[in-house]
């Protein structure tokens, strides 16, 4: 099968409440609102797509969700927290597939956890890993895939999932007789991804 993929950010405002839910129903909801935006706006704007792909990655330790810093001083605390532990990355997917015109879409979503196990981290390494500027941007103020790998001491499930999309689980999810029998598998337009 031919997907190829474009990016369409999600203007989804993340602002769920993290209180109502359990960490994996969190991800999932948060990957269901953004693929659903994106969706309902390029439903607007041209043909419904085939496929809307959403997803969100967080880091759970002690059953506290920690999303991306929002400060250096956020991410020096979060990787304090995790130093000398073990704590869960959990990524939600949405696939969120199109319909007959003013049908509903079909969703569909699942949760991948990862356990990941850290070093303990001297302050004087979180503050030059903090100064990179790597950690701004990362669920748990790090990035297996950079800097923040060698923190890393071992693994138990998918190591994708760390970095962001546990691809394995996504292809074996992904409903490629549905894309070929709404016909526009093979050479369709690219499946937009939030």
């Amino acid at each position: 099968m031919d997907l190829r993929a474009r990016v369409v950010p999600s203007t989804f405002e993340e602002d769920l409440v993290k209180a109502d839910y359990t960490p994996a129903g969190y991800v999932q909801e948060n990957a269901r609102q953004k693929a659903l935006e994106v969706y309902r706006r390029l439903c607007a704007a041209e043909a419904p797509p085939s496929l809307v792909i959403g997803a969100d990655t967080v880091v759970v330790a002690d059953d506290k969700i920690l999303e991306k810093p929002r400060s250096t001083e956020a991410a020096t605390v979060m990787l304090s927290e995790l130093s000398g532990r073990s704590h869960q990355v959990l990524t939600g997917v949405a696939l969120v597939y199109g319909a007959a015109y003013g049908a509903p879409p079909i969703e569909e979503s699942f949760a991948e956890i990862t356990e990941v196990d850290f070093a303990s981290l001297p302050p004087e390494l979180i503050d030059a890993y903090v100064a990179s500027g790597e950690p701004m941007d990362k669920a748990g103020s790090y990035g297996i895939q950079g800097m923040g790998g060698s923190f890393v001491t071992g693994i138990r499930g998918c190591y994708q999932n760390v970095v962001g999309f546990p691809l394995h689980r996504f292809c074996t999810r992904l409903d490629v007789d549905r894309l070929r029998r709404s016909g526009r598998a093979g050479s369709m337009e690219s499946p937009p991804v939030s």
